[in-house]
């Protein structure tokens, strides 16, 4: 539920407000008369959104966001202000206030404002998902507690405040680009576009182009004039994903917007003022590549005026229980199932796993699940065999069955007979941790499904022997 605090002291606006959002059905609410009771709640309590006024008694408006933003800096705040107090309005976004709006209020301007803001408030909270949660007393979940949150949500809050490039770093799959986007809807930009364009997925000769558009004739197939992504992303922000892979011609093109913010389309001699916030991002190495020589130590620091940095999965294996019941309820509602949860096998093999993809193959493995297991809950037999580590537990198997199959003292030793026994046991094994299921057995033991059913026929197998009876 997406808990908002409604603050005035005027009792008819707060009901007026309260009424407002209540006919909109989706949001739970909580008033109070003024910047002390807010800051008092917003510590009690856990808010998503404080619609706040201004000029209030005991305890200003702007004086109240600084408390609320220090305390939680994911908490969107709107401020409410008389037309004649517009500059302290301003004021107080650049405090880190999402917007404001002028008194007297409309309804509609109320809905359209909040509904914004949920949408900024919940790209934070998927920031969130990719990091660091520690769960405090009574169930609480405190976002960005831990020392590397703590540190990623207090840059993105100052990073929303200003217009300075950004160079977000990380390993793929870390949410690089969530990050971005949560700079940019809670930044003064938030009404403009946000743009993204991954540099290693444009051919270099095309590149220029697609950045900074081109002429009518100025190259071969270009029969009409282009608009780049500078110029369709005037006013808002352009997400370079994969900066590392610029080429040095383009590097030395970016660097040139960026201290001078201009470009020139291709084939045009005229240069064009852009007005766009560039966040840069790379899972390279960007230090060697430096030293190497391939890539540009000013357009490095040009755009690493404040760092972000994610740290990969397998350095905060905590998160996996919070990301998965996340990706549960995800995948619930998007293939409309009614999966109860996940195994403690499934977890323990989840979280022993080093997560070379990080949160983006931790969704797929969880989706592979989903499609792949008959019950409602996910099992380690739905998990992929480099997960639950299948390889491994086959070779330990190796050694068990000739072990327990070995021969007696002055037995002569058979190597046909020693191997029959070993696909035996380790056939009975596979089925009884697949539940019979000859499909699961086969894909994850993997072991042709032919050969598979002609095996179980050769030894007198019973599969069903093996699967959990229906209650």
């Amino acid at each position: 539920m997406f808990k908002v605090l409604v603050v005035d002291d005027d009792a008819g606006l707060r009901a007026s407000v309260t009424a407002t959002l209540k006919s909109a059905g989706q949001y739970e609410i909580e008033e109070a008369v003024d910047g002390l009771e807010a800051v008092a709640k917003v510590r009690a309590g856990r808010f998503s959104l404080v619609i706040l006024d201004v000029d209030m008694p005991n305890l200003n408006g702007i004086d109240a966001l600084k408390f609320i933003k220090d305390h939680d800096p994911s908490i969107i705040v709107i401020i409410l202000t008389a037309y004649s107090n517009i500059e302290d309005a301003v004021r107080a976004v650049k405090e880190g206030a999402y917007n404001y709006i002028a008194k007297p209020v409309k309804q509609a301007d109320i809905i359209d404002m909040i509904t914004k803001a949920h949408e900024a408030h919940d790209l934070i909270e998927k920031v969130a998902d990719s990091s660091p949660i520690i769960t405090l007393e009574g169930g609480r979940k405190f976002v960005g507690t831990s020392r590397e949150m703590q540190k990623v949500f207090n840059i993105i809050n100052k990073l929303s405040k200003v217009t300075t490039p950004v160079l977000v770093r990380g390993e793929s799959g870390t949410g690089k680009e969530l990050v971005a986007r949560a700079i940019h809807y809670n930044s003064s930009r938030k009404n403009e576009k946000f743009v993204a364009i991954n540099c290693s997925a444009i051919p270099e000769t095309l590149f220029e182009s697609e950045l900074f558009g081109h002429e009518k004739g100025s190259f071969t197939g270009a029969d009409q004039r282009k608009i780049g992504r500078f110029q369709y992303a005037e006013g808002g922000t352009l997400f370079l994903d994969e900066v590392g892979d610029l080429s040095p011609v383009m590097q030395v093109k970016l660097l040139r917007v960026l201290q001078e913010r201009k470009f020139t389309p291709v084939g045009s001699n005229r240069e064009i003022e852009t007005d766009v916030r560039i966040i840069a991002a790379t899972n390279r190495n960007l230090d060697e590549m430096i030293k190497s020589g391939q890539f540009r130590e000013d357009l490095f620091y040009r755009l690493n005026v404040i760092p972000v940095v994610l740290p990969p999965l397998r350095d905060r294996k905590d998160d996996i229980d919070r990301l998965i019941t996340l990706f549960v309820a995800k995948f619930n509602k998007s293939h409309g199932k009614d999966f109860q949860g996940v195994s403690q096998d499934a977890v323990a093999s989840l979280k022993k796993y080093q997560w070379p993809g990080n949160i983006r193959e931790l969704e797929n493995v969880i989706e592979h699940a989903f499609i792949i297991e008959g019950t409602n809950r996910i099992t380690i037999s739905s998990l992929p065999e480099k997960i639950t580590g299948l390889e491994a537990p086959v070779e330990s198997t190796l050694a068990a069955p000739l072990s327990l199959g070995q021969a007696s003292p002055g037995e002569p030793l058979d190597f046909n007979r020693q191997k029959e026994m070993f696909e035996k046991e380790f056939i009975i094994k596979a089925l009884k941790t697949f539940k019979g299921r000859i499909n699961q057995t086969a894909l994850h033991a993997n072991i042709p499904k032919k050969t598979l059913l002609r095996k179980i026929e050769k030894y007198g197998i019973v599969a069903r022997e093996y699967s959990v009876p229906k209650i």
